[in-house]
């Protein structure tokens, strides 16, 4: 039976952290720039691992880590809307293509917070630019199967059954 223990949680937490080294890496060193759904990935990567830090920490089990992974699926899920809006527009023909927006900066200078994320969810059409790939395969698609990858490990609480007493470790 897999199980998810704090060295797992601790990992997750590690690969959440090399994700975002790597975006900084590739936003700074190579002069990629983020577009809004890019953005919003970040910060869904951060908060999946800030969670699985808290996870790692607690150490929860029993109904507590069923929370924990409640979450870790919320917050999974989300990642793959995002990711999965990205790599609609990036296959969308050139004429269908939304048009560019002002950057975030502005947009949080200037509309609530509510029409923020509205527009952040649509995209723009610097969403639709692919300027990176690697085995042929776009970031926005990477992180979607990455983000697939967390919610299928963020599931396996909820399909294990609990260990009988007679074989539990006390």
């Amino acid at each position: 039976m897999f199980n998810l223990t704090r060295p797992t949680y601790f990992l997750l937490f590690f690969i959440c952290h090399e994700l975002l080294i790597t975006a900084f890496y590739f936003e700074i060193y190579l002069g990629l720039e983020p577009c809004p759904l890019c953005m919003v990935s970040r910060a869904v990567v951060f908060l999946l691992g800030v969670s699985f830090l808290l996870a790692a920490l607690h150490n929860p089990s029993g109904f507590t880590r069923k929370i924990y992974h409640g979450l870790f699926s919320v917050i999974s899920l989300l990642g793959i809307i995002v990711s999965t809006q990205h790599v609609y527009l990036q296959s969308l023909p050139a004429d269908e293509v939304p048009s560019c927006g002002p950057n975030l900066n502005y947009m949080l200078d200037t509309l609530p917070l509510s029409e923020v994320l509205k527009k952040l969810m649509e995209g723009s059409g610097s969403c639709a630019e692919s300027s990176w790939s690697f085995m042929s395969m776009s970031m926005p698609a990477w992180m979607l199967v990455i983000f697939s990858g967390f919610l299928l490990l963020s599931i396996i609480p909820f399909f294990q059954r609990e260990r009988s007493k007679i074989f539990s470790d006390n």
